[in-house]
């Protein structure tokens, strides 16, 4: 595997030829110092971030000074003197930039990109249907398939404004080395009961543990689904995470077939399962928790569970709508995520087009607000996902940020005495596709174009190998 690695970074890593001058009359950086690690970001047009208080706030006229990859300094554009920076980005150029912290995205399954047109689902019945067509064709990949396939899903991801993601899947290293290589921040949850690794086990977590203090990746345990464990399973599990602090997340609730096989494996609903074997706290993250009621929902507020609201995904399966008013009206506000889940349940993956949906599907009750999508996307999946140090712009904040270009579709025109406007332009206009990048005060994409893949490479790359594994799948039937 880690030949694999080498191979692809040598293959998929931009030359130095195709580098831009990044310096000029023209252009917004200035870099003194290009191996340094102290910028200022200046003249910010506006900034949206939610304070200490979790106040969601419109800054207008700001600057950002940063070292070692974390916020030393946020306020008015003068407090903050352009001195002793190895790097100067000026974002008031060129018509003006909208910076907004890096987006958390709770639910994903970055493997499953070369299944992009593979399965589509316009003659499906739903996600049962589904979830027993899919692992024909995982069992079609390779190591070298994941590993290719993870990166075109968080390039992508990032090319929308994602710069931290957790990641549902059944193999660690592919994952792993897709993080390394774009430099991801992700959290790798990794399934012990899994549809197409039935050898999956917890033993595996064990196997892993001594990697993680080296890895880029934090390791996490996932399952497909609750009812597929034995209860020798979910005690080890439950051992595991307590032993290790490590997050646990699941599929759950996410049909009507699925709730009712959990209870005739193990003679409870999921939400009880959870709650019978210590998997029902802060730790935990469920996705889609759709067939759900009232006192569930009530439990799994009490217990700060984190919830990953997939509208989108939950559409096109037509597995049901998400009871979000119910979680939003019981105090569950402050733990509802989104998640783009893979290109099997969504066109593109960006959590904007995500918060529009979940506006769009829960409009019927009432208008759910941008300031609480915002949230969603922020301070909330930086909660559930035990990231404190994300999510916002501030001090002592890791520098996570996403330039949006002002002067463009979508943004124009707004209200200038509202600066909201702004933000809500951003929300509902969707797919939008960044300006420039940073995680952990690294540009990953500069003027559109990523720095550390080479994109045209990748895409080839991701063509071959999802036309070799159409061959493949063919040959297995």
């Amino acid at each position: 595997m880690d030949n694999l690695y080498q191979k692809l970074k040598d293959n998929l890593t931009p030359s130095q030829t195709g580098v831009i001058d990044y310096e000029g009359e023209h252009s917004r950086y200035q870099i003194n110092n290009n191996k340094g690690s102290k910028i200022l970001i200046k003249n910010i047009h506006f900034l949206f971030t939610c304070d200490e208080a979790e106040k969601l706030q419109a800054h207008q006229n700001y600057s950002i000074a940063i070292k070692d990859g974390t916020i030393i300094e946020a306020g008015v554009a003068d407090t903050i003197k352009s001195e002793n920076f190895d790097i100067i980005y000026d974002a008031g150029k060129r018509g003006g930039t909208v910076v907004t912290p890096g987006f958390i995205n709770t639910h994903a399954h970055p493997p499953m990109y070369l299944m992009r047109s593979a399965m589509m689902l316009d003659e499906g019945e739903g996600i049962d249907e589904t979830i027993a067509a899919m692992p024909s064709w995982e069992r079609a990949m390779t190591d070298e398939d994941f590993t290719i396939s993870a990166i075109g899903d968080l390039s992508e991801q990032q090319k929308y404004g994602i710069t931290a993601t957790l990641s549902h899947y059944n193999c660690f290293y592919p994952i792993e080395y897709a993080a390394t290589l774009t430099k991801q921040n992700l959290i790798n949850a990794i399934s012990v009961v899994s549809n197409a690794h039935p050898e999956n086990s917890p033993e595996l977590i064990k196997q892993l543990l001594p990697e993680i203090k080296k890895a880029h990746s934090k390791l996490a345990i996932a399952l497909h689904y609750p009812h597929k464990a034995t209860a020798e399973i979910l005690d080890k599990v439950k051992k595991l995470i307590e032993d290790n602090n490590l997050l646990f997340t699941c599929h759950f609730a996410e049909s009507e077939q699925v709730a009712q096989t959990c209870v005739e494996n193990h003679g409870l609903r999921e939400t009880a399962l959870l709650e019978k074997y210590g998997l029902l706290n802060k730790n935990t993250i469920l996705s889609h928790a759709i067939h759900v009621n009232d006192e569930e929902i009530k439990k799994l507020i009490k217990n700060k569970v984190g919830i990953s609201h997939l509208p989108t995904s939950n559409t096109i399966h037509k597995s049901g709508v998400f009871p979000f008013w119910k979680f939003y009206d019981n105090g569950g506000r402050e733990f509802i995520t989104l998640g783009t889940d893979g290109v099997v349940s969504k066109s593109r993956l960006d959590l904007l087009t995500e918060s529009y949906q979940t506006r769009i599907t829960h409009l019927y009750d009432r208008t759910v607000k941008f300031g609480s999508l915002f949230k969603m996307m922020t301070v909330n999946a930086a909660r559930v996902l035990n990231m404190p140090d994300r999510g916002r712009i501030i001090k002592g904040q890791k520098a996570d940020l996403v330039f949006w270009k002002l002067r463009d579709r979508g943004t124009i025109p707004y209200d200038e005495s509202n600066p909201m406007t702004i933000l809500g332009n951003i929300i509902t206009h969707g797919g939008r596709v960044v300006r420039d990048l940073m995680i952990n005060g690294q540009f990953v994409i500069k003027n559109r174009r990523h720095q550390l893949i080479d994109e045209t490479k990748l895409l080839s790359e991701l063509q071959e190998h999802h036309m070799k594994m159409r061959e493949r799948v063919v040959k297995q039937k």
